[in-house]
């Protein structure tokens, strides 16, 4: 097996070979993290236009569900079972999108994917590969923008332009909403979410802060320290820190007897 080191080369090697050089590979690395106070990266989406035509995917998400008893944000699930949620904030190189995806299904992993509208724009064909491994599929805003920060009517744009790509691509605008640039919506962003047919707002209480790049072992204690039954993890697309930490994230859940399932699992009795 491939030490650390090895496995990074190998991951430039591949982006080479497929023609993206060191600007593939700085892409690769792109995501902006959604901690609170971090500032807007324009430079992770282009602008919004029109999602390219694609096949509807074959297994659409279910629409949006209410889940009583629960605040609209929701930052976990029930503490009293053996579950936790992987959350992927959807952007970055496709190819370490599709990485992170193989790894969570090597071991038994179903995740929810918040995707960013003008990825998706970019990447149409992403939106087939998340829901055919099983995962679900959500909604992350349309340009990764500080949200909190905007006039009702540029968040409700936000919101509503990645709902229309996913509702284009899948048939539905997707499972959950995340707001962007922010751990956690403010009650005018929530109010929006809900009016774009979203009953909750996901957060997390586990931060991976893999988008620094702090390296996989860094990735893997920040989550282990401190994830419990119920959490939800805040992961990211782009970076090969994340996908070098798979393997062992996983065996470490299994070992602990936590489950690794869609947020919707996680919240259904």
């Amino acid at each position: 097996m491939l030490s650390y080191p090895g496995r990074r080369a190998a991951l430039r090697a591949a982006l080479r070979a497929a023609g993206l050089g060191a600007a593939g590979a700085a892409a690769a690395g792109l995501t902006a993290g959604c901690g609170p106070g971090r500032p807007p990266s324009a430079a992770t989406s282009p602008p919004p236009g029109p999602a390219r035509p694609a096949e509807p995917a074959r297994a659409a998400p279910a629409a949006p569900r209410r889940f009583a008893g629960q605040p609209v944000e929701i930052g976990h699930g029930p503490r009293d079972r053996d579950r936790v949620a992987l959350t992927f904030h959807g952007n970055g190189d496709p190819a370490l999108a599709r990485a992170a995806l193989a790894a969570a299904e090597k071991g038994g992993a179903r995740v929810t994917v918040l995707a960013i509208g003008a990825w998706l724009d970019a990447h149409p064909d992403m939106a087939r590969r998340i829901l055919d491994g099983g995962h679900e599929l959500g909604n992350h805003t349309q340009r990764h923008l500080a949200i909190n920060d905007m006039t009702e009517a540029e968040a409700q744009a936000e919101i509503a332009g990645c709902a229309q790509r996913l509702k284009r691509l899948t048939g539905s605008i997707g499972t959950w909403f995340r707001p962007s640039q922010t751990q956690y919506a403010t009650p005018l962003v929530q109010k929006l979410a809900q009016r774009a047919g979203y009953p909750h707002v996901l957060s997390y209480d586990v931060d991976s802060l893999d988008f620094t790049s702090p390296g996989a072992a860094a990735v893997l204690r920040n989550v282990t320290g401190t994830i419990r039954p119920g959490s939800v993890v805040s992961l990211h697309f782009g970076y090969a820190d994340t996908v070098d930490a798979m393997p062992s994230l996983l065996a470490e859940l299994a070992r602990r007897k936590l489950r690794a399932v869609t947020t919707t699992e996680l919240l259904t009795p």
